[in-house]
């Protein structure tokens, strides 16, 4: 065995998981109990936004340090310039071994950022007809057909009647062995179980609990629709302004409370699942030994409406349970365990910490904060979205949804009205509440050059034999799979 001082840094990052669907958050429904323990061992940041509700922008500034406007990921098919420093090339740099298992959700698919080696489970966009498990469902004759129709739009249009009366709320085609969460899991396993000592890095991207809702049989069964508690926010009609600004990926006007109990069920059944396979990980790193000198982060890169406004996915306005995400880091030595924080903090703050409580320099591009249990965190944070055209500053007791189009502008009086139901930007008494936050967002923004999308198809990608490029003709065969296994007959029942 080889001797490293050298902590270990092991990220585990759920896709769409709202902050308060876990059992140590406060959640009455969901079993989990093994982030649960993590978080026994760890500090809990009670109030962590992501810097962007979409997917590839939080996760571009997760590594980075740097919100879009600095990193230029504005969109889910987004280049970040080559040459900018991130958390794994940092750690690479160090001398440690880089890895990212899953969803990654890069262009192109295999992106260099510092990664090692990557084994990809992808879901949206060209990245599911280049990644390694869609490539072995290919080679099993497979189809994730729940997923595929979900995600892609020639699909949708023809999904069956089940798949909009459930709300993409489905059990998997798949059995569990073929499940993109099993796949991940014991992938991120089989990595683990070849560490020695320290200086590792693995990243391990579930798909899940992103939509659709669809666990294999054995967890799609574990909740009961009608005996869950609803979740806060919940209300029996759309208001006009979420539903003018946007009718939903399933129409918010026709979401029922059946549909919505439904959706929970099998929402919980895929984070417990993803538990289960957090327990296995984590028991590795036990079992050999470095547990207590590994650093271990549970996070998201946006959250779920999950019935708040009789809302549900994503893609509305930016209340709290969209941008609020779980965030549990596990210090070295168990430091502080068991704390919880109640302060304002963001994604952001993940590449600055994880590198300074593992000993390493901080590029000084990175603008995060280094977290631990006494931070005091942000007076104000910050969260964009629309490629500039909206942006959030929420202090802890006020929030401003600054639109480019005033219509849509919010401002919300969280002492008093913590659900967001009572939009008060035209209100006159709100006014010096709302321009101190419109000043900090100015003073903020000031600092931050707005730049277009960045987008490089072509861009370096990892050097290891399994990653695909675009220009290696692979796609139109793996699309073609793809689609006779959707042309056979299939009940969804």
């Amino acid at each position: 065995m080889t001797t490293d001082a050298r902590p270990n840094i092991l990220i585990i990052h759920a896709d769409q998981h709202r902050a308060d669907c876990l059992g140590c958050y406060g959640d009455p429904n969901v079993q989990t109990p093994h982030i649960d323990a993590l978080a026994a061992d760890g500090v809990l940041f009670r109030n962590t936004f992501c810097p962007y509700p979409v997917c590839t922008p939080s996760r571009y500034s997760l590594l980075t340090g740097l919100y879009a406007r600095q990193h230029l990921g504005w969109s889910n098919h987004s280049t970040i310039p080559s040459g900018l420093p991130t958390l794994p090339r940092a750690c690479q740099q160090a001398g440690y071994h880089t890895k990212a298992v899953g969803k990654m959700h890069f262009t192109p698919t295999y992106l260099d950022l510092g990664f090692d080696d990557m084994l990809l489970a992808e879901q949206h966009g060209p990245g599911r007809y280049d990644d390694d498990y869609h490539r072995w469902l290919m080679v099993e004759g497979l189809c994730d057909r729940v997923d595929l129709m979900d995600q892609v739009r020639d699909y949708r249009k023809d999904a069956p009647d089940v798949y909009w009366e459930s709300v993409g709320a489905m059990v998997s085609d798949l059995d569990e062995k073929h499940h993109s969460t099993t796949w991940i899991g014991e992938r991120a396993l089989e990595e683990v179980q070849t560490w020695e000592s320290g200086g590792n890095l693995l990243m391990v991207g579930f798909i899940k609990p992103h939509h659709p809702f669809d666990p294999p049989r054995r967890w799609a069964d574990m909740y009961d629709p009608e005996e869950l508690k609803l979740l806060p926010g919940w209300r029996d009609t759309c208001l006009p302004e979420d539903v003018a600004y946007n009718p939903g990926y399933f129409p918010h006007a026709e979401l029922t409370e059946q549909k919505l109990r439904l959706a929970m069920a099998r929402y919980y059944a895929t984070i417990s699942q993803i538990d289960d396979h957090v327990g296995k990980i984590i028991g590795a790193v036990k079992a050999a030994g470095l547990y207590e000198d590994t650093i271990i982060v549970y996070t998201s890169d946006h959250g779920d409406y999950m019935g708040f406004h009789h809302l549900l996915l994503k893609g509305n306005h930016m209340y709290d349970p969209l941008v609020r995400v779980p965030m549990i880091i596990k210090y070295p030595a168990n430091r502080d365990a068991g704390a919880e924080v109640d302060a304002l903090v963001s994604v952001v703050d993940t590449a600055p910490t994880l590198l300074s409580t593992a000993g390493l320099a901080v590029p000084a591009t990175m603008k995060g904060l280094v977290l631990d249990a006494g931070t005091p965190g942000r007076d104000v944070v910050y969260t964009e979205d629309r490629h500039g055209q909206v942006y959030m500053a929420r202090s802890r007791t006020h929030k401003l949804l600054l639109h480019q189009d005033s219509r849509h502008s919010q401002f919300f009086d969280l002492q008093h009205d913590p659900l967001e139901m009572e939009n008060l930007f035209r209100n006159p008494a709100a006014a010096p509440q709302l321009n101190g936050l419109r000043e900090r967002l100015h003073q903020w923004a000031l600092h931050e050059s707005v730049s277009p999308s960045g987008l490089d198809e072509e861009a370096p990608i990892i050097t290891e034999d399994h990653a695909r490029t675009r220009a290696d003709g692979h796609r139109p065969s793996a699309a073609e799979h793809f689609r006779r296994k959707m042309a056979e007959p299939h009940d969804f029942g």
